[in-house]
């Protein structure tokens, strides 16, 4: 796995993650082990450059809507999937799945995607100023911390920015974007 984290610090932030989600999927009830698992393999597509992204996933045959071919970075959590199935023998169909969904979130967001999110953007080495009270919430109630840390991530968005279609999906499904608050997806 050091060839997919070649920084240090993306180590770092890789086990940080898994242990954060680890700890959050004993609290809620989901499969600790699981939450590790998808904790350290979430990102090891994460130093790949855009046309690599690209090109790894169309040789994959995985669909690239607009919004992603516009931000190919957001491609690393779909074809993190992919190679940790083929490189790493994942077969666990709620592992890969919370690392599909680790950055964009979804409408459909299982206990363990949820955690293995709010892990990635709550970890101790993230630096913003809500991010202990979030990861606070994130004990307590699961979902609340979900919707909480979707309307954070887009208000932190640049003004007229487009959400994905992923996570526009998600701040429906959690009552935080009405249509009429909605941004149009590229």
């Amino acid at each position: 796995m050091s060839a997919e984290l070649a920084q240090p610090h993306r180590f770092a932030h890789v086990v940080r993650v898994a242990r954060l989600a680890g700890r959050l999927a004993r609290t809620h009830g989901a499969d600790a082990l699981r939450a590790r698992v998808a904790g350290m393999l979430h990102d090891l597509a994460r130093l790949y450059p855009a046309e690599r992204l690209l090109r790894e996933c169309a040789e994959r045959g995985l669909p690239i809507d607009a919004f992603e071919r516009a931000n190919p970075i957001v491609l690393h959590a779909r074809l993190g999937a992919e190679l940790a199935r083929e490189r790493f023998g994942i077969a666990d169909a709620a592992v890969l799945s919370a690392i599909r969904k680790h950055t964009l979130a979804d409408a459909v967001m299982s206990p363990l995607d949820a955690v293995v999110y709010l892990a990635d953007g709550l970890e101790p080495g993230r630096d913003f100023d809500a991010r202990a009270e979030l990861a606070a919430l994130a004990f307590r109630d699961l979902d609340a911390a979900m919707r909480a840390t979707l309307r954070s991530s887009i208000a932190h968005l640049t003004p007229g920015r487009a959400l994905a279609p992923q996570t526009l999906a998600a701040a429906r499904h959690y009552g935080i974007i009405t249509p009429l608050e909605e941004r149009r997806p590229a």
